[in-house]
C-alpha cells in the first residue's frame, strides 16, 4: 500500500466512527429485576418519582410468595411497589376487595402521595368502601407519600366502564379518561352513543365529581389517554371505528381509526380529528410537546391511503404523528422491528429528542428455526422530525410485554412491564408465571446529571413537601424551624423520600435540617397560598 493509500485509510478510520455512530452501543443496561409472586403479576404503569427511584403500578393475583410480601384479598388486586433508584424494594402495598380489582393507571399528587386509578367488581367489604354499580367500574384510591389510604371512590353506571387514564389538573384536581358502556344510572348522567364510548369525568382534590362527558358514535371508541392543555382544556386520544354519528363528525376511515378531541375546561368539543388508513390504526399515546402541538403514537398496519403516508414493513408498526395546536399533521413516521409491532409509551427529552417504547411480536413459522421469535421490550428514540437516532430491544426467551417507559431523575430510562420469560439472554430471574420485569438503561448521548444533597419538592408548598436526600444513609433525624430557630418537630427517617407535614402552620418560611450518620445539610421552604 502507497503512503497516500495509507494516509486515505487511517482518515477513513477516524471520520467513519464520526458519520455513523454506533448506535446500537449507544445504550448500555445498567440493571434488571423481575418483582412478583408464584402465581401471576401483569404491570400497568410506571412513574418516575422524586427521589430518583420509581414506582410499579399494575395488578398481582399471588398469595405472600417469591417477593411479595402481602397475600391477595380476593381475585386480582392492585398493587404498588415503591423501588430506589437501584432498584430495590423500599415498600409494597396491596388494595382491593373480594373480586377482580385491576390498577392501569397512577400519578404523583401535589402533596407528595400518590392518586391510584383502575377498575373493580368487588362489592363492599374488607379493603373496599362502596359496592359496584354495576360490572367493573372505575376505583380511585389517594394515597399519602407512604402508601397510606387516604380515601377511595367507586365511579360508574349500571354497565361496563374501562379505566384507562388519570392525571393530575392545574386546580388541584385530577381528570380520569375512560370508556362507558352505561347508559344514565349511578354516577353517570349522560347516555351511551353505542358500544363503548370515551368517558371523561373531572374529579376535585377530594375525589367529588364536578363534571363529566361521553363522547362516541353508534360502535366502538375507546379512550386511551386524556391531558389538560395550557389553556385549562382538555387533549383526548383513542381508538375508533363509529361512522359519523352521536357526536362524531367524521365517518370511520378504515377499520378503526385515531380520534382526537380537543375540548375546553368543561369538556366542551373545539375541535376533533380522524386519522387513518385503509387498514386498522390504533392509538395507544399521545402527549403535549414542549414547543407546541402534539405527538400521537399507536399501531398500524394500513398502507399508504387516506391520512397515512408512509409504508409498514410486515405486518403491524409504530405509526406516530406529529400535530400542531389546531390538529393539522407536521410529519409522520413509521418503524419496523417484529411481525407485530405495539406501542405503549412516549416521553419528551429536555432537547425534544422523544423516546418511544412498545413492544415486538414475531412468530417464526416452519422452515425458519435457524431465528428465534421475538417477544421484546423496544426503546426507539427519534428527532423532533421523526428520524431514528437509537433503538434497543432487550428481552428474555419468553413473552415480554412493555407496559410504560419512563425517564428517571438521573436521566436513565426504564423499561417497565410483565415478562413470562424464563432466566435467558438479558434476564437473569423470575419468580413466577408472569412478573413485574424492570430494566434499566443509560443513554450515553445525555449528560449525568448531579443530584443535590437535599432539596424540597414541591416548594413553594401549600400543606406538605417532601425533602429528598440525594444520598443513601442508614438513620438520621429530620427538624423543622422556624426563622427565630424554634424547633417545631422532629421525627427519625429511614428512606429518601421524607415528607413534611406543613398544614399546622401559617404561611412563612421554614427550615428543614436533615441530619444522617453520612451528613447533614438544610433547605428553605416557603409555605404558599392553597389555590382556588
Amino acid at each position: 500500500m502507497t503512503n497516500r493509500a495509507l494516509l486515505q485509510s487511517r482518515i477513513s478510520a477516524l471520520l467513519l466512527p464520526c458519520l455513523f455512530p454506533m448506535v446500537s452501543q449507544a445504550q448500555d443496561i445498567l440493571w434488571e429485576k423481575s418483582y412478583g409472586g408464584k402465581h401471576a403479576e401483569f404491570l400497568a404503569d410506571a412513574l418516575p418519582t422524586p427521589d430518583y427511584g420509581f414506582l410499579l403500578a399494575g395488578s398481582s393475583l399471588s398469595d405472600k410468595n417469591g417477593n411479595k410480601e402481602m397475600a391477595s384479598s380476593g381475585n386480582f388486586d392492585y398493587w404498588l411497589w415503591k423501588m430506589d433508584e437501584h432498584g430495590s424494594a423500599e415498600w409494597q402495598k396491596s388494595y382491593g376487595g373480594s373480586g377482580m380489582d385491576f390498577l392501569q393507571s397512577v400519578q404523583l399528587t401535589t402533596d407528595g402521595g400518590f392518586i391510584l386509578a383502575g377498575v373493580s367488581d368487588s362489592p363492599k367489604g374488607t379493603g373496599k368502601k362502596d359496592d359496584s354499580k354495576g360490572h367493573n367500574d372505575f376505583w380511585i384510591v389517594k394515597l399519602d407519600a407512604k402508601g397510606t389510604e387516604q380515601w377511595q371512590r367507586t365511579i360508574g353506571g349500571n354497565g361496563q366502564e374501562q379505566l384507562s387514564c388519570i392525571r393530575r389538573t392545574k386546580d388541584g384536581g385530577y381528570i380520569v379518561g375512560g370508556s362507558s358502556a352505561s347508559g344514565k344510572s349511578g354516577d353517570k348522567t349522560e347516555a351511551n352513543f353505542g358500544n363503548l364510548d370515551y368517558w371523561v369525568v373531572k374529579l376535585s382534590s377530594d375525589g367529588t365529581i364536578e363534571w363529566q362527558k361521553a363522547y362516541g358514535g353508534k360502535y366502538l371508541d375507546q379512550l386511551k389517554t386524556v391531558e389538560q392543555t395550557p389553556d385549562g382544556g382538555y387533549i383526548i386520544g383513542g381508538y375508533s371505528n363509529s361512522p359519523a354519528s352521536g357526536n362524531k363528525l367524521n365517518d370511520n376511515i378504515g377499520a378503526g381509526d385515531y380520534w382526537i378531541l380537543k375540548t375546553d375546561k368543561q369538556g366542551g368539543i373545539e375541535w376533533q380529528r380522524t386519522l387513518g388508513g385503509d387498514g386498522d390504526d390504533n392509538l395507544t399515546a399521545l402527549i403535549q410537546c414542549k414547543t407546541g402541538g402534539y405527538l400521537l403514537g399507536g399501531s398500524s398496519n394500513s398502507n399508504p391511503s387516506n391520512d397515512k403516508s408512509k409504508a409498514n414493513g410486515k405486518g403491524t408498526d409504530f405509526w406516530v404523528v406529529r400535530l400542531d395546536t389546531d390538529g393539522q399533521t407536521i410529519w409522520q413516521e413509521t418503524y419496523n422491528y417484529g411481525k407485530t409491532d405495539l406501542l405503549t409509551s412516549i416521553i419528551e427529552n429536555d432537547d425534544h429528542t422523544f423516546l418511544i417504547g412498545g413492544y415486538a411480536h414475531t412468530e417464526v413459522g416452519e422452515g425458519k428455526k435457524d431465528k428465534k421469535d421475538i417477544n421484546d421490550y423496544i426503546a426507539v428514540k427519534i428527532n423532533d422530525k421523526g428520524e431514528e437516532v437509537w433503538s434497543k430491544t432487550v428481552g428474555s426467551d419468553g413473552e415480554d410485554i412493555l407496559g410504560r417507559l419512563i425517564e428517571t431523575r438521573d436521566g436513565g430510562y426504564l423499561l417497565a412491564g410483565t415478562s413470562k420469560g424464563k432466566p435467558s439472554r438479558d434476564k437473569n430471574g423470575g419468580n413466577g408465571g408472569s412478573d413485574f420485569w424492570v430494566v434499566k438503561l443509560k443513554d450515553r448521548y445525555k449528560k449525568e446529571l448531579d443530584k443535590p444533597a437535599i432539596e424540597a419538592l414541591p416548594n413553594p408548598a401549600q400543606q406538605f413537601t417532601n425533602i429528598i436526600v440525594g444520598y443513601d444513609f442508614q438513620t438520621g433525624t429530620a427538624s423543622v424551624f422556624d426563622l427565630s430557630g424554634r424547633q417545631l418537630q422532629q421525627f427519625s427517617i429511614d428512606s429518601r423520600t421524607v415528607p413534611v407535614d406543613l398544614s399546622p402552620y401559617p404561611e412563612g418560611i421554614y427550615i428543614v435540617e436533615i441530619r444522617t450518620n453520612v451528613q447533614h445539610n438544610s433547605v428553605k421552604v416557603i409555605k404558599g397560598i392553597q389555590p382556588k
